[in-house]
């Protein structure tokens, strides 16, 4: 694949990503826009492709996927969660559990470094798990390749789920799409809220802040009436095609080769965390007024973006959904350090337990 020019990668990229993509749609496959171009970007980066999507443009879908989210959040799902608030903080310090299990796991019975296995298996916004394990001492190739092998994971799982629970009604609601629809201001002021939360976002350092910040300040807008966001589905088809691109393309030869060896510890600990947060799932639905595929996706360990695509394709509760999913995003990256530095501390102990029983 590398041989081929860069334009004839893209042109290949961009076609079997429409195919796959509105194939997946004809059978009402929820997140079929993003699950195609993301499929295909893993098949053509492991077959050496060259081509890589720009970090100024995945930071703007994402901006477009927060403005998306903003239109389905309101004030009323704070209500519900406080009070409701001991089951809430139960299933987030479950999580963080299960993921500091998962990550001791990895350590306990593969090659992984602490820090690399603690980083890789904490189930937050991939991205930003990626940035801050740098600063801890972790390989951020393999936290990489882990972090987003999870995603591949939890996307597909996620959307068979949807697809298995609501039938042919999942992936499309009764209303018909309308791709190009009417635009006036409120477009110019979306795009602008866009722009302003991509720019001001990672200048000001706040978690996927490239997200969060046009979601909290488009859904402050679009709830007190003051405007009303327009997101076409056109801007929004292309946002999911990049952000798939940008997952799918990140699974390249060599760190593939490199993760080859504890890939199949890694493979079971995703399964393990998937399973385990399905139960959590369950356990809401037997204390809350939620169903169970509106639980699911709130619990699901996969990254905010992908989880949000999947939940606005489908008829859950989006503002549920989004509550869930960012309050353990930033739970996860206060505590994230803190569990990164005690695997850490436990590695050489590991380490000199298993010296001893081999000799």
């Amino acid at each position: 694949m590398e041989r081929f020019p860069p334009l004839v990668q893209w042109l290949i990229l961009l076609l079997a990503s429409l195919v796959l993509g509105f194939g997946l749609q004809i059978f009402h496959i929820p997140a079929a826009l993003l699950l195609g171009p993301m499929i295909v970007g893993v098949a053509m980066g492991l077959l050496g492709a060259s081509v890589r999507i720009p970090v100024p443009f995945f930071v703007a879908s994402q901006a477009v996927l927060g403005c998306m989210i903003a239109q389905s959040l309101s004030p009323s799902i704070v209500t519900p969660l406080l009070a409701d608030w001991p089951l809430v903080l139960l299933v987030l310090a479950a999580t963080l559990m299960a993921s500091g299990v998962s990550g001791w796991c990895l350590v306990r019975f593969s090659n992984l470094p602490g820090s690399t296995g603690a980083w890789g298996s904490s189930p937050g916004g991939a991205s930003a798990m990626v940035a801050m394990a740098g600063d801890y001492g972790a390989d951020v190739r393999l936290v990489a390749f882990m972090q987003y092998l999870r995603v591949l994971f939890v996307a597909t799982a996620a959307a068979m789920v949807v697809r298995i629970g609501l039938g042919d009604e999942a992936g499309h609601g009764s209303v018909a799409q309308v791709w190009f629809p009417p635009l006036d201001w409120h477009f110019l002021g979306t795009l602008a809220i866009a722009v302003g939360g991509a720019w001001l976002g990672p200048r000001l350092r706040i978690p996927s802040g490239s997200l969060m910040l046009p979601m909290i300040v488009g859904a402050a807008f679009h709830a007190t009436g003051t405007m009303t966001l327009q997101v076409p589905e056109w801007l929004l088809a292309l946002a999911y095609a990049l952000i798939g691109w940008s997952v799918g393309l990140r699974f390249t030869q060599s760190i593939f080769l490199l993760a080859l060896r504890t890939l199949p510890q890694m493979v079971v600990s995703i399964l393990g965390l998937m399973l385990f947060c399905g139960g959590l799932a369950w356990l809401l639905t037997q204390f809350l007024p939620v169903d169970l595929l509106t639980a699911y996706l709130a619990t699901s360990p996969g990254g905010l973006d992908t989880v949000a695509i999947i939940a606005a394709g489908s008829r859950v509760d989006m503002s549920f959904v989004m509550a869930i999913q960012t309050l353990r995003l930033f739970t996860i990256l206060l505590t994230g350090p803190a569990m990164a530095r005690f695997i850490t501390r436990l590695s050489p102990a590991l380490e000199q337990n298993s010296v001893t029983n081999q000799q």
